[in-house]
């Protein structure tokens, strides 16, 4: 078997959101620079995902190069929105963290509200550093995170989600399948693993950067949003139940704490430390 390489990186700069594919990108000690640094929330202040929202797979967000957004959606004008000056924040309650977020002005609330049909605001993290603790039961003192579910990256493999479809195929819904790696909205996606090697590494290193494995990642409804058309089907739930249940979680990928910072590129080699 040839030796791991990363073959993608995924950058999702809007929670949820459809994101973009760059060649090289540096890795923050919360998770790629640019990924998940924004997010929506309802009246409530509560986080806004595919979960409650399926339609936020048609949307789209890239970061510009003054780490403004560029937003587009069908049949509506793409969206621009600058970085917040963080003269004030506001609570947000992303799942059972309670913390604060930079409030965004302007057209793009009206305009995200209007696509979704209720009432959303755009907020921004603008100090991932001191925000957002890691769950201390998989962190070490002071590690943070951005806006993701609640670790700063999210590693898959191809052989893996190959082995996965191959179920998909034997089972009730072969109709869904195969399904592509966008399901799982991965950070960092590699090639030349064995399928599932990911559940035996410990600790892996990509480029000048280097990882710890926290644990395995829990699958939801999100993954059974088909991410070109915004609709639901049962796949790969349904398989996953059959095949890859951890207890009370449906695992596929595992996730990733950054020890050293720095670049990666598509093509690094990926060594597994430990």
């Amino acid at each position: 078997m040839p030796n791991p390489v990363l073959r993608s990186i995924h950058v999702h700069p809007v929670k949820s959101v459809a994101g973009y594919a760059p060649g090289e990108v540096a890795v923050e000690p919360w998770g790629l620079a640019g990924d998940r640094r924004w997010t929506l929330i309802d009246s409530s202040a509560k986080v806004i995902t595919q979960r409650q929202q399926p339609r936020l797979a048609l949307a789209r967000a890239e970061t510009l190069p003054d780490g403004a957004i560029r937003l587009t959606t069908p049949g509506r004008e793409p969206q621009s929105v600058a970085v917040p000056e963080p003269v004030s924040t506001t609570p947000v309650e992303i799942f059972r963290d309670k913390i604060e977020a930079v409030p965004v002005d302007g057209p793009v609330n009206a305009w995200f509200s209007d696509y979704l049909g209720a009432e959303v605001r755009l907020v921004h993290l603008d100090d991932p550093a001191h925000r957002r603790p890691i769950d201390p039961e998989h962190a070490l003192p002071g590690e943070t995170v951005n806006l993701g579910d609640g670790y700063p990256l999210l590693v898959t493999t191809l052989a893996s989600l190959d082995a996965l479809n191959s179920l998909i195929a034997q089972g009730d819904h072969a109709d869904e399948g195969p399904l592509p790696m966008t399901r799982f909205r991965p950070n960092v996606v590699v090639d030349g693993a064995a399928p599932w090697a990911e559940d035996d590494w410990k600790r892996i290193a990509i480029g000048e950067a280097t990882f710890r494995v926290a644990k395995p990642c829990g699958r939801c409804v999100i993954t059974t949003t088909d991410q070109r058309t915004a609709e639901r089907g049962k796949e790969p739930l349904r398989t996953l139940a059959r095949h890859r249940r951890f207890g009370d979680q449906l695992v596929f990928g595992q996730y990733l704490v950054p020890e050293r910072t720095g670049l990666i590129r598509v093509g690094d080699a990926v060594t597994v430390v430990e």
